[in-house]
């Protein structure tokens, strides 16, 4: 008997949805729109919205159990508070307990009244100016926080302060300058064809910015052309500390959707999707805004400006899960699933959503494409290093004089980014520990700076570039706090596919909770999330913590195994 392959395995969700024609977004769209305004568990409403799209209770209770806007239960009045990394910083996470105190609800329930919930949530894209939350879709941020949310005073959510240091940028061109998009797309999808963008993308060396670095050209190569192809652009910003994306769509969503487009065009794909996590829900508006004008505009439709070209773009709405980013649990997450990573192979390129080859590339990523197209591979690939090549936004956290978007080139040093980008931090407060690349990218000490912004010298520093958000931790915080807030995190969004992670992250958190050095425990427990977790979330849990312990010293003894 031959063995089965990978690729071969039976998924009975996806056979089941597929006679069902596909319902997944109709499903998440309808579980999103019950949840609201009802406390009641999701075992109470969840099987009734699953079987009038056609599917069993289980399809339904997956998702509402599973993703935090539906888990959490809703007053008629919802607030998320940002329980994040930047937030934390912020106020050593005190914000917390002051918002439940004015509000008089804890996190995670409804009001006796059945008036107020209050959710926590981990990033809201406000981490230039936190603490924040969200009354509803009004944003509130800043030291008065409780104050705004118990109606003392004005709600306050400044925009994004955005800078460019390379002189000629690439991505905030739209947003700085004014430059408007879509200016190559008309030109290539009349007179172009797809080998000249995969062509021009490949010389440019351009990498994905979501964290994988993965080689855009090759992974559009993967896809082969073939059809049913989809272009999936990742709006699914996860990583506490970053805001590019959430930038770049609210203030440039038409720059996304012309880059989301030539990637379309370069893989054959006559279907592109855009999910923008629901914790952007002023980036959602835009960017769904902006794909109506590109209707409009003959950009997308049958026969895009005259061609053989049809291009369909619809944009969706996430329901709260970080591990959901990644591309595997982002595609399940489409078909109405769990976020949870699948393994691989096979991989989303050969077969992806609905088992159709996907590519799967973030928003920075595709917002390059034009740039690329407009000005040559060749211009670009002469930014950055040459190993790796181009411009990155970097965020810097409320810690810093000077917070905000600013787009650097690839090799820029850290030290230059904190000390002059950044100007340092506020008030004079003394730098302990940097955090760079997501709250699972690492941490560096304030005297190791001297390292440029690409993903080897931070790698070798015990760091990662990620989106490359900066989270600035001064002395307020205390390094058993911050060791505690990662395990948090970790613990709190797990998928829960894999043993290793979804009970290793917990017994962590059990362990740092404990305030005592974790001894031969830890070191099993770190052997066993970094080697056999199911994805990245929990192999890279173990190196975060070393780099975390190693900054700190004496006072995290025993957790740099």
């Amino acid at each position: 008997m031959a063995p089965v392959r990978p690729a071969d395995r039976f998924d009975a969700f996806r056979a089941f949805a597929d006679r069902r024609g596909q319902p997944g977004d109709r499903l998440m769209e309808s579980l999103a729109r019950v949840r609201v305004g009802t406390a009641d568990s999701p075992g109470a409403w969840a099987p009734a919205v699953a079987a009038r799209v056609g599917l069993p209770a289980a399809a339904g209770l997956g998702p509402a159990e599973y993703y935090a806007d539906l888990a959490a239960p809703h007053g008629c009045r919802h607030v998320r508070v940002c329980a994040a990394t930047a937030c934390f910083a912020a106020e050593a996470g005190r914000h917390l307990a002051q918002v439940e105190h004015e509000l008089g609800v804890t996190v995670g329930t409804v009001s006796s009244d059945g008036e107020t919930s209050l959710q926590a949530v981990r990033c809201l894209g406000y981490c230039y100016t936190g603490p924040a939350a969200l009354d509803g879709d009004t944003p509130c941020t800043g030291p008065a926080l409780a104050g705004q949310l118990a109606g003392r005073e004005p709600a306050r959510a400044p925009d994004i302060p955005a800078a460019d240091d390379t002189g000629d940028p690439v991505l905030l061109g739209g947003v700085l300058h004014g430059e408007p998009a879509w200016q190559v797309w008309t030109r290539t999808v009349t007179t172009g064809c797809p080998d000249e963008v995969q062509r021009e993308v490949g010389v440019a060396g351009l990498r994905g910015r979501g964290g994988a670095g993965f080689p855009v050209a090759a992974k559009w190569a993967a896809a082969g052309r073939r059809p049913g192809t989809v272009v999936v652009a990742n709006a699914d910003e996860g990583d506490p500390g970053s805001y590019a994306d959430r930038l770049l769509m609210e203030a440039d969503p038409g720059r996304v959707l012309e880059g989301l487009a030539l990637a379309c065009f370069a893989c054959g794909a006559g279907r592109g999707l855009v999910l923008v996590r629901s914790e952007y829900p002023r980036a959602l508006a835009r960017m769904r805004d902006a794909v109506d004008q590109a209707y409009a505009d003959g950009h997308l439709g049958p026969s895009v400006h005259g061609t053989g070209v049809t291009l369909d773009v619809q944009v969706v709405q996430g329901a709260g899960s970080y591990v959901a980013g990644e591309e595997t649990a982002l595609i399940a997450s489409l078909e109405g699933g769990r976020g949870c990573a699948r393994p691989r192979p096979p991989y989303p390129t050969e077969r992806g959503l609905w088992d159709a080859p996907t590519a799967v590339n973030n928003v920075e990523t595709l917002a390059a494409v034009p740039w690329i197209m407009r000005r040559g591979g060749g211009a670009y690939a002469r930014r950055g290093t040459p190993d790796e090549t181009g411009t990155k936004i970097v965020c810097l956290s409320e810690r810093f004089a000077r917070p905000g978007a600013y787009e650097v080139e690839l090799g820029t040093p850290v030290r230059r980014i904190v000390t002059e980008l950044g100007g340092g931090l506020k008030d004079g407060a003394q730098l302990m520990a940097l955090q760079v690349g997501g709250p699972l990218g690492g941490f560096l000490a304030p005297g190791a700076l001297d390292v440029p912004l690409t993903e080897a010298a931070l790698s070798a520093r015990g760091a990662a570039l990620g989106h490359a958000g900066m989270v600035a931790f001064d002395e307020r915080v205390a390094p058993e706090d911050v060791l505690r807030h990662v395990w948090e995190f970790a613990a709190a969004e797990s998928c829960g596919a894999c043993s290793p992670c979804r009970v290793g992250s917990r017994r962590g958190l059990e362990l740092a909770t404990a305030g005592v050095p974790p001894g031969a425990e830890y070191r099993r427990l770190s052997r066993v999330l970094a080697e056999a977790s199911l994805c990245a979330f929990g192999r890279r849990i173990p190196p975060a913590v070393r780099s975390l312990a190693r900054v700190y010293g004496d006072r995290l003894a025993g957790w740099d195994q």
